[in-house]
């Protein structure tokens, strides 16, 4: 395997996406479908972890998402996507999800998701991502928070 890339700072791969909430985006009730919201975290993590390996990636798993408070058809949806910490070939990216009435500015948090992604070569393969390099104690917390949760997540799987 190739050399281990030179370390990144999670400010480097911050992504911030904002769509707006149209009736194609929601049940009979008027509120956002939780798979179309799963499917921009989705997005919004992917690329934020793009950004952090230089290339492409794939979700490998999706911990703890939970809906909080829901989004309605004309809300903002905004989603920020940071990497967590970064392992061997693979790396956790948190995505919080707000809402924002456009009228009102009123913003309320929705959902937070952590996913793992994996970086892949042109053969599928997987490669070395670049370490996480900690910039705050923040940074330090959310890296020992992610360690856990990969170990936890990894004793968990069922061997193949």
């Amino acid at each position: 395997m190739e050399d281990t890339p030179a370390p990144k700072p999670a400010s480097a791969s911050r992504t911030v996406m904002t769509f707006l909430v149209f009736p194609e985006h929601a049940n009979a009730l008027g509120k956002a479908f939780g798979g179309q919201i799963m499917a921009w975290t989705d997005m919004c993590g992917g690329i934020c972890s793009m950004r952090h390996s230089a290339g492409t990636t794939v979700t490998a798993a999706l911990d703890d998402l939970q809906f909080e408070h829901p989004i309605l058809i004309g809300d903002m949806v905004t989603l920020e996507g940071r990497v967590n910490a970064t392992f061997r070939t693979s790396m956790e990216v948190e995505v919080t999800v707000h809402g924002e009435n456009p009228a009102t500015g009123a913003r309320w948090r929705c959902v937070e998701a952590r996913l793992t992604f994996v970086a892949i070569d042109d053969q599928g393969r997987a490669r070395l991502v670049p370490p996480l390099h900690a910039e705050s104690d923040d940074d330090l917390a959310r890296i020992a928070a992610a360690t856990t949760r990969r170990n936890e997540r990894l004793a968990r799987r069922k061997p193949r």
